[in-house]
């Protein structure tokens, strides 16, 4: 990887959280799958254009984008080395082959000017320790006219999963988890905040959009239990605790999380920010 500044993230996603992604990235792609359809109309891609997937992780939504631009390329970028490297297998193992994938950070990464149509992101633009600096520099990578579809999380509170683990406050020292603020999954929860940013990075026709979606977290409740607690932020929580604790919790969480199970599957709805600008033509 090129040079980085965001060395706190570099350290998460390189480390547990990049290789539980990356060991379960099918999972975290149903658990996301209800947000690709909004995100791919916005970017409304076309047949010769190249795109820029940012935070690409495993490279589910670079993918698609290399789908939909079947003359062109698709391109993604992402901090993650255990995600990237299994990014590239998919992409190998499913016969695509107008796609690239680079491991750096989007604020400094040094992106050919001029060179893409369009940038999007499904969740991963939220991690900036300088989202000024980032958007600038993804900016400077479109063509004149080229334009954005990001997705950002939205309110803490319109996250059914999260909510399912604030619930367990009195078990677990939930403290701030979840809290507004950056970098990190909520720092663009704010829609003034965000679109601010992108303005101040020298975009146009800034537009934020509330959207929702429900996404399949397990078959069963228990489950269901079981990949949030594994996944960092659970992991994290339990790690404060003794077993004994822990085992409460996750008693306390497979039975709260019974009354979403229906239909042999666990679904959450999630809530983002749609945030799409363009670059002056």
């Amino acid at each position: 990887m090129q040079q980085t500044t965001n060395t706190v993230q570099v350290q998460a996603w390189n480390g547990y959280e990049g290789a539980h992604w990356a060991a379960h990235h099918d999972r975290w792609n149903t658990v996301n799958a209800g947000f690709n359809e909004p995100l791919l109309a916005a970017a409304s891609i076309r047949p010769a254009e190249h795109v820029l997937d940012i935070g690409c992780g495993a490279g589910a939504t670079t993918r698609l984008a290399a789908r939909a631009a079947t003359q062109g390329h698709a391109a993604g970028l992402d901090l993650s080395g255990p995600m990237l490297e299994r990014a590239r297998a998919v992409a190998a193992e499913e016969g695509i082959v107008n796609i690239s994938f680079e491991h750096g950070d989007a604020q400094v990464h040094e992106l050919p000017r001029a060179a893409f149509d369009v940038a999007m992101s499904r969740f991963g633009i939220m991690f900036f320790s300088d989202p000024v600096a980032a958007f600038a520099n993804i900016a400077s990578a479109l063509r004149p006219g080229g334009r954005i579809a990001f997705l950002s999380a939205a309110e803490p509170e319109g996250n059914e999963w999260l909510t399912a683990l604030a619930a367990l406050k009195d078990i677990l020292p939930i403290g701030g988890f979840g809290a507004v603020g950056g970098p990190g999954m909520f720092s663009l929860a704010d829609p003034d905040d965000a679109t601010g940013l992108l303005h101040r990075a020298g975009l146009r026709n800034v537009r934020a959009e509330h959207i929702q979606a429900s996404g399949i977290w397990g078959r069963t409740a228990l489950e269901a239990a079981d990949f949030l607690l594994d996944s960092g932020p659970g992991r994290h929580l339990l790690s404060s605790v003794d077993p004994a604790t822990q085992a409460r919790a996750r008693r306390r969480l497979t039975e709260d999380l019974g009354a979403h199970e229906t239909g042999g599957a666990v679904r959450l709805r999630s809530t983002g920010w749609l945030l799409t600008a363009t670059v002056d033509a």
